[in-house]
């Protein structure tokens, strides 16, 4: 059915059973506990009131389940988004908490437009642009400023920075006048979500525990310890007086309303908007796409752009944040059970009653807490092996690393992120510009032609094969002739030169102008310009511009049948 096509949900809701609600059911239940604090502090973390993350984790996760096609991508605010939000409100929220609100609610208005519209022109493939070693890069900055931006939350500090190095120059000046009960909160916590983590599961099962229930349990431990922190400050111990807690938390659920309109706001915020739409559109579709190779289902990247689309338009009109798959919470849903989207859906719902019944009792978290909980859960994305094994494997993605890294770290994330893509790309150029072109010889009884500097193999000295590595277009066709021009004035007795072509799968107008202008030179000198295995698509091309039948020679279906032609191959072996 066509319509299914773009709502999934016609496929699976038609034959939704009772055994796949009850394990929907039970993943949603482990998913709500944990999503909860995340909410909380990723809205915290993006400079809104507790609320909008709350609010972003109701119908942005119905809107998904309607049009998502993974079964298990569990989407709500993520703390990469929410670092970027934070970066792209900043000088509104400066002004107001109220503009702050009303630019996180357009901002993610714009990136549900932004991947709405790129699933309609069907451009998933522009996330491939960004390319691993920038991923890598911004990922481990993002983590080192979201930790730092914690700091003098679990110290009980007001610094404050607008970059990482004033931000730590504003800590260290202030480092005496660390709140005493708050530190030791946090200290605590740290220590119990990284002893957790570390050992949790493996004293669990030792204790008879099966493996299950005590992924599920460590799982939550951010749940455990905002308990504690609560009825610890509610306990009114002399140890927490001061502890800065969330307070009131606007109970309810969000009025619906469509952005307001400020045309130098949603001016601004457009090129923000691409980015968080980029990084969180990659972030979601790697997530999804691991997770179904293990079902065995197919994930489609356009329409995922059109469920990560409609879920930022749903978080806009209810109040919300910019939202994406979170790799955590989908890993957990994933291993509590979820069959379908449908545990999207319930997990919307234990959202809703959360809002409804838990902010009252929510108002007296402390916030060093969820501060420890988003450095433990960000500091887990940072691998320092990246580097070296780049380095080692190659140095242009090196830079392109590096670049992303200290630009994102140092100034801001849309720097970083522009600086990756564009030195990625300006190395893609770089290097296809100056393809592998070897000459080639045959391997000794066989009908295989390899390199002359890497293999013991044949050659005839007035036979000269060029091998490209790539396919031709106007950034390398003038490496080509010049390639050409050097044989030629290295091999006085040449008197065929083949083009082999295996590796060549386009063709542009101007890698056409470059070989006619190649067999007219050679035609002059009464050398003979050859080419073999051409493939159907480039043969299609030069067929269209009557190439060989201009050609000073002829086109081979094979190398070896080039060589035959041209009597390199002995008689005997024929």
């Amino acid at each position: 059915m066509q319509l299914a096509r773009y709502f999934p949900i016609l496929r699976w809701g038609c034959h939704y059973q009772r055994h796949q609600a009850m394990h929907d059911l039970m993943a949603a239940v482990v998913v709500t506990c944990m999503l909860v604090p995340q909410a909380l502090a990723y809205a915290m973390l993006s400079g809104l009131p507790p609320q909008v993350g709350l609010y972003a984790s109701m119908l942005p996760l119905v809107a998904y389940a309607l049009l998502g096609t993974s079964s298990t991508l569990a989407v709500g605010p993520v703390a990469v988004a929410a670092l970027m939000t934070a970066s792209a409100i900043a000088p509104y929220s400066a002004q107001s908490p109220a503009l702050g609100l009303q630019a996180a609610v357009i901002l993610a208005s714009l990136s549900g437009m932004v991947l709405g519209l790129a699933g309609i022109l069907r451009l998933g493939f522009l996330a491939n642009f960004l390319s691993h070693p920038v991923i890598a890069g911004f990922m481990g900055a993002a983590s080192l400023l979201i930790a730092s931006s914690q700091v003098p939350v679990l110290l009980g500090l007001h610094a404050r920075g607008d970059s990482i190095l004033t931000l730590w120059q504003a800590i260290l000046v202030q480092l005496g006048q660390a709140h005493p009960a708050t530190t030791l909160f946090s200290g605590l916590a740290l220590l119990f979500l990284l002893a957790t983590r570390r050992y949790g599961q493996p004293l669990l099962q030792a204790a008879g525990i099966s493996l299950y229930w005590a992924q599920v349990i460590c799982r939550m431990a951010p749940v455990l310890l905002v308990i504690a922190g609560i009825l610890a400050v509610q306990g009114a111990s002399s140890w927490t007086a001061g502890v800065a807690t969330i307070g009131r938390i606007q109970p309810g659920l969000p009025a619906l309303a469509l952005p307001s309109w400020h045309a130098s706001i949603w001016q601004s915020l457009l090129m923000p908007a691409i980015l968080i739409s980029i990084v969180g559109y990659v972030e979601s579709i790697s997530i999804a796409q691991s997770l179904a190779i293990k079902r065995r289902e197919r994930i489609h990247p356009d329409q995922e752009l059109m469920a990560l689309g409609a879920a930022n338009l749903a978080a806009s009109i209810s109040g919300g944040q910019p939202v994406t798959g979170g790799v955590s919470r989908s890993v957990v849903n994933t291993d509590a059970g979820a069959q379908t989207p449908a545990a999207g859906l319930f997990t919307a719902l234990g959202m809703l009653l959360a809002s409804l019944f838990l902010t009252p009792w929510l108002r007296d978290l402390p916030m060093c807490i969820l501060a420890a909980s988003i450095v433990v859960s960000v500091l887990g994305v940072f691998e320092w092996h990246v580097f070296s094994h780049t380095w080692q494997r190659n140095r242009s993605d090196f830079c392109a690393l590096l670049a992303t890294f200290l630009l994102t770290l140092l100034v801001n994330v849309e720097s970083g992120i522009s600086a990756g893509v564009i030195l990625s790309i300006a190395m893609h150029l770089y290097r296809s510009s100056r393809p592998h072109i070897a000459v080639v010889g045959q391997v000794p009884g066989t009908e295989h032609f390899r390199n002359i500097e890497r293999h013991a193999v044949a050659v005839c000295p007035e036979v000269v094969t060029l091998r490209v590595d790539e396919s031709l277009y106007f950034a390398n066709a003038r490496y080509l002739e010049q390639k050409v021009l050097e044989v030629v004035a290295d091999q006085p007795t040449l008197k065929h030169l083949v083009l082999m072509c295996s590796a060549v799968n386009d063709l542009d107008g101007s890698a056409l102008e470059i070989l006619q202008l190649i067999n007219r030179h050679l035609s002059r000198l009464g050398i003979g310009f050859h080419l073999s295995e051409v493939k159907g698509p480039v043969m299609d091309l030069l067929q269209r511009s009557h190439f060989p039948q201009q050609l000073h020679g002829h086109i081979y279906l094979t190398q070896y049948k080039a060589y035959e032609a041209l009597s390199c191959v002995p008689a005997s072996s024929g």
